[in-house]
């Protein structure tokens, strides 16, 4: 990999005093801080996805969403975020409610020049910012707001030392993440361990989980599929997990298919391993919900099959991009991987034509696993209990056989919501 080059922390800065704000930047960017100045909440909202900054300075007064609801939605959709708060008008109630609400710091204006820069020091260093390259997520090609939202919360965490389990269906780039937030991590220069669970022995596994985290030491053990890690080895792993700031100086990283929590009641995961897995959690989306990335995608697998192979780079036709566009992607983005290296390397020419990708999909077609039929078929089932009640969810939970409260944490798992089945 390239040697890392140091890059300043990105501050979002948000006032409707066009002369405010304008300080605020100066003073910020003095400071050789990347600086986006936005004149409104809504602005605001909107320039997060695109600018991904490691902090948000706000006004708290300000016409229309005031500074206090703009935390709130920022915590709602990037809850990594740490957002200092500005006020003219400085009062207790403004100060306990901005505390309250979770704000880094409540700052009264005109704020000391100095006072400033400290808070914002001290927020930068309680979100996990550090000052590497961006190289640590070049394997990502992104625009979608859901991936870069994960990205965020990778990046804030890799500055901690707190377990990270990553979730997710397969192909999904679960261990592409684990290896990016070591490298954004201050351990980017040790060891990077990675161990399959699923093939570790119940009888014999634990010497070779022990020799990983022992090649680990002052590095990261990336322990994936742990949910296939054999009963007889999870209590091992939950110890070595707590012993770690004791005993030795192995940061743990764990990737999962299935979610733990149900494991954990179905007794086929120790309840204890997965208390000492939830330092942190971030949930891969699927390729379906992150579309808009799929060009990106293909054209970054273009340029590396480019670069490995002695044929001039290649490109989709309009057409064929259509048809990877609109694909189900059962395998994610390691279908869609797959599927265009095995297009571009038997296109005749430099257009690969959408008869290649039909070829390319018919031979990378996949059965779903049973706990993605499983899902499937929960989801659908729990559409028609909606459809069928238009909406009321006591009808629908005494269909079901279920009490009210299982049933909502169903839906809010599979991310239906009842007023959406409402008629009127």
């Amino acid at each position: 990999m390239s040697r890392a080059r140091r890059r300043s922390a990105r501050i979002l800065v948000v006032d409707d005093d066009p002369g405010l704000l304008r300080l605020l930047t100066i003073r910020l960017r003095s400071e050789r801080y990347e600086v986006e100045p936005a004149d409104s909440a809504a602005s605001a909202l909107a320039a997060v996805s695109r600018f991904r900054p490691d902090l948000v300075v706000t006004d708290l007064r300000m016409a229309g969403m005031d500074g206090i609801e703009l935390l709130k939605e920022l915590q709602r959709r990037w809850p990594s975020l740490n957002v200092i708060l500005l006020t003219a008008h400085g009062t207790i109630p403004d100060a306990v409610r901005a505390t309250q609400s979770g704000a880094a710091a409540f700052l009264t204006k005109p704020v000391a020049k100095e006072l400033l820069l400290e808070e914002v020091r001290r927020a930068l260093a309680t979100s996990g910012f550090v000052s590497e390259t961006e190289d640590w997520r070049d394997e990502f090609a992104t625009r979608s707001p859901v991936m870069e939202e994960r990205l965020a919360r990778a990046h804030s965490v890799a500055g901690t030392d707190v377990t990270v389990l990553i979730t997710g269906e397969p192909g999904t780039g679960k261990e592409l993440l684990g290896r990016a937030i070591h490298r954004a991590s201050k351990r980017r220069n040790m060891p990077l361990v990675t161990i399959d669970c699923g093939s570790l022995s119940p009888d014999t596994g634990e010497a070779d989980l022990l020799a990983a985290i022992g090649r680990a030491q002052g590095g990261s053990l990336l322990a994936q599929d742990i949910d296939e890690l054999p009963n007889a080895l999870q209590a091992s792993l939950a110890k070595q997990i707590a012993a770690a700031p004791r005993s030795q100086d192995v940061r743990v990283l764990a990737t999962s298919v299935r979610r733990l929590d149900d494991l954990v009641t179905e007794g086929r995961f120790a309840g204890d391993l997965l208390d000492r897995l939830m330092g942190a959690q971030i949930e891969m989306p699927p390729l379906s919900k992150r579309r808009e990335d799929i060009p990106l995608i293909v054209a970054q697998c273009l340029e590396e099959t480019a670069r490995s192979g002695t044929e001039p780079r290649k490109t989709f036709s309009p057409e064929a991009m259509e048809r990877l566009v609109s694909a189900r992607w059962p395998g994610n983005a390691r279908q869609l991987r797959a599927v265009v290296r095995q297009a571009a390397t038997t296109a005749a020419g430099p257009i690969i034509p959408p008869e290649l990708v039909d070829d390319a999909l018919g031979r990378f077609v996949q059965l779903p696993s049973f706990d993605e039929a499983r899902d499937e078929f929960t989801r659908s089932y729990l559409v028609q209990l909606l459809q069928l009640t238009e909406g009321n969810v006591s009808q629908a939970a005494r269909l079901a056989r279920r009490n009210r409260t299982d049933f909502y944490k169903l839906l809010s798992r599979y991310e239906l919501r009842p007023e959406d089945f409402k008629t009127s």
